[in-house]
């Protein structure tokens, strides 16, 4: 089969375009950083496209920066939020015809008791540097969708080039203990590591599945559970408790609710629809 991987440079995109190809996949990478069209520009991405006349569409587009700021994030995600929205539409414009697989978040659920499915509603009401994400993955999410395609909801990324990894954002204010448990720490967080993000990908090519599932690991944390392990895993300090209120102030709403709100993710119907299974069943047992 021939796949197009767009954002083939990005986290997933390192792990995926070796792994089609060692399953016997034509592959044809693209992403700026080697060259490729601008997504955003329609006739570049058309014409590039079409000239590699796949049968699938892998649609990893992102321009996520390397450290996050809750206060700043939806300047900050502005261009990944065009490439969910212009960039797929206008990938699915050049290849109606192929089969289409995106990217999606499996930790956009609106807040609630226990694990989400995929029928469970995204979080339309998030907090206001929140919400461009959510509108973005949900134009994406139909877009995909509509082409008779299908969205992978990944959890939080680990393994190499994540804010995981050693030299990432996170693991780098862990180690600097100015990663503090807000309130309860009760956001639940559901990983999931690039090969295993990548291994659904693969999984799903030859599967007829639409819609979306989630793609995350057996193991569900709430922050008060993993933080203080994970700093203990790298030798770091003890991480600091802050009172929500108290936290407000520095990291602004989103930062709270990132702490304390966040709803993890069941991932029963892709082991089910695309009999896959995740190497990395838990972010605590991981070494990377």
């Amino acid at each position: 089969m021939r796949v197009l991987v767009a954002g083939a440079s990005g986290v997933i995109g390192r792990q995926l375009v070796p792994l089609l190809t060692a399953v016997g996949h034509e592959v044809i990478a693209l992403s700026r950083s080697t060259g490729g069209p601008d997504m955003l520009d329609r006739a570049a991405t058309v014409q590039a496209v079409r000239q590699a006349a796949p049968d699938a569409v892998i649609n990893m587009l992102t321009a996520i920066p390397q450290a996050i700021n809750p206060r700043t994030l939806a300047r900050d995600f502005e261009l990944t939020n065009r490439l969910r929205v212009e960039g797929t539409r206008n990938l699915i414009a050049a290849a109606p015809d192929a089969r289409h697989i995106a990217q999606g978040l499996a930790y956009a659920y609106a807040p609630a008791e226990g694990l989400a499915d995929e029928d469970a509603p995204l979080w339309l009401d998030a907090p206001q540097q929140f919400t461009p994400n959510v509108t973005a993955l949900v134009e994406l999410e139909r877009m995909t969708v509509e082409a008779g395609g299908l969205v992978l909801r990944y959890g939080h990324l680990t393994g190499p080039g994540s804010v995981y990894d050693k030299d990432g954002s996170t693991t780098q204010a862990v180690l600097a203990g100015k990663m503090p448990i807000v309130g309860d720490g009760g956001s639940v967080f559901s990983f999931t590591h690039a090969h295993d993000a990548a291994t659904a990908v693969v999984a799903a090519l030859d599967k007829n599945v639409t819609g979306a599932l989630n793609v995350v690991d057996d193991t569900p944390l709430t922050l008060r559970e993993w933080l203080p392990a994970f700093a203990g895993r790298l030798g770091a300090p003890a991480p600091k408790r802050f009172p929500a209120f108290v936290a407000r102030l520095a990291v602004g709403g989103f930062g709270v609710a990132f702490m304390t709100k966040l709803r993890g993710a069941d991932n029963s119907r892709a082991r089910l629809r695309l009999n896959w299974r995740p190497r990395h069943v838990s972010f605590l047992d991981d070494p990377e």
